[in-house]
């Protein structure tokens, strides 16, 4: 009996933390969107403002998208102005994708609204709470990595 017992309590988790994900994600997307990015776009832009420039060949990792789509939005964001690519001075083959004047100004406009809408989707939960919740999902996502095989 503990067993299908923990077998239930896993299956509700994993209920709870996808729809959970799944309405922030709701709310993200809403305020993204109208700022006239997806999701992805978005993300790129984001990692490009806050950590630098960096390999296209890396960034799918950090977004979790596979490269040829990242090569696809980097695309979409150089065309927007937003983002622009450069050779590696080390690595000739190592072409790195930076965020352009126009790209960090967008993010710096929009960025704080989009945290806002974050804060309140989430508003559910005390500050607290947040830490718990962060802490303790972070520990099972370290987990489920380290186990996939």
């Amino acid at each position: 009996m503990t067993e299908k017992r923990s077998y239930e309590e896993s299956l509700d988790l994993y209920i709870a933390l996808s729809r959970a994900s799944q309405w922030v994600n709701a709310h993200a997307d809403r305020d993204i969107r109208q700022s006239g990015l997806n999701r992805t776009e978005f993300g790129v832009l984001e990692l490009l403002y806050h950590k630098g420039a960096q390999p296209i060949q890396q960034i799918g990792e950090k977004v979790l998208m596979s490269s040829g789509n990242i090569t696809y939005v980097v695309d979409k964001l150089e065309k927007k102005q937003f983002v622009c690519r450069r050779a590696s001075t080390e690595d000739r083959r190592l072409i790195y994708a930076d965020i352009t004047e126009q790209g960090r100004q967008f993010i710096e406009d929009v960025f704080p609204r989009h945290a806002e809408v974050i804060d309140k989707a989430v508003g559910g939960l005390t500050p607290e709470e947040k830490r718990t919740a962060a802490q303790l999902l972070k520990k099972l996502g370290k987990f489920a990595q380290e186990h996939f095989k």
